[in-house]
């Protein structure tokens, strides 16, 4: 994946976090719409793993 692309996937999280997800989404989908077909299976790769950078929740706090 290419570092601006996981640049702003990063970035999209801590706006989600932020509880600004207008923004997030603002700066991801264009991003993620212009991925070629390799890039984009990272990036669904990416989301999965990272799912819990979007919410702020941690492992801990899941099992509850």
């Amino acid at each position: 994946m290419r570092p601006s692309t996981l640049r702003t996937l990063r970035r999209a999280a801590e706006l989600t976090r932020q509880n600004r997800l207008t923004e997030a989404v603002l700066i991801a989908e264009p991003v993620i719409l212009a991925a070629d077909s390799y890039e984009g299976d990272e990036i669904l790769r990416w989301l999965a793993d990272h799912a819990t950078d979007f919410t702020g929740e941690t492992d801990k706090e899941t099992r509850s």
